[in-house]
């Protein structure tokens, strides 16, 4: 097996799957920075609940920035260069975003990643998330750099089929994690969050999604 985190020793990690890392704390240091700057995208565009292709409402708030978001609706997912809302263009990502998801993925064996999408979702009391997939990118060379900000959740860590056991990791704040290569096409997912109140999002849980959609 290749190891991809040989030589790096800066950050503590957990090793996950063969092309995936956990970081605690990570983060901790860019938080408030990164909190700030969702005030100021979802200013443009707000948090909304989007809906599957079979018409279920999804429990997570959602909105994004970059160049392209993810949009889910009854014509399906993809990713789009305007806010079906607004009809203009996401917000620019944050450099800060940017430079903490190239930083993330460069320690999990990733140099190189330069993100076009940050996903944003918002978890009040009882959201989850259902395992998944994420497979809508053109290039699945890339990987997944996932940000936690607010209160913990538990995130549920699966095989490259629905079915079979996942492995339970509870993710608190300022925790990143970094999935790719073989571990690219896992399904996963967040358990419901739990009522609580954190000094810096309050109810709520955030979570910043960094992917590469477009080649």
């Amino acid at each position: 097996m290749t190891d991809l985190f040989s030589g790096i020793e800066e950050h503590q990690r957990e090793r996950i799957g063969e092309g995936a890392c956990y970081f605690p704390g990570f983060a901790l240091a860019d938080a408030e920075e990164l909190f700030t700057h969702i005030g100021r995208v979802t200013a443009q565009a707000g948090f909304r609940t989007m809906k599957t292709p079979g018409g279920r409402s999804m429990s997570a708030e959602m909105t994004g920035c970059g160049q392209f978001s993810w949009v889910s609706d009854n014509l399906g997912y993809r990713y789009s260069e305007q806010d079906p809302l607004t009809g203009r263009p996401w917000p620019e990502m944050p450099p800060a975003f940017a430079d903490l998801a190239h930083r993330a993925a460069a320690e999990a064996g990733y140099p190189g990643f330069q993100p076009d999408v940050c996903l944003i979702n918002r978890y009040g009391e009882g959201a989850r998330m259902g395992l998944h997939q994420d497979r809508d990118e053109q290039d699945l060379q890339w990987p997944i750099v996932s940000v936690s900000l607010g209160l913990p959740m538990t995130f549920l860590w699966g095989g490259l089929e629905r079915k079979g056991g996942q492995l339970k990791l509870v993710l608190n704040h300022g925790d990143v994690l970094v999935w790719g290569g073989a571990d690219r096409l896992r399904y996963h997912g967040v358990a419901p969050l739990k009522q609580g109140h954190h000094a810096l999002t309050g109810a709520y849980r955030y979570n910043l999604t960094f992917r590469r959609a477009i080649d």
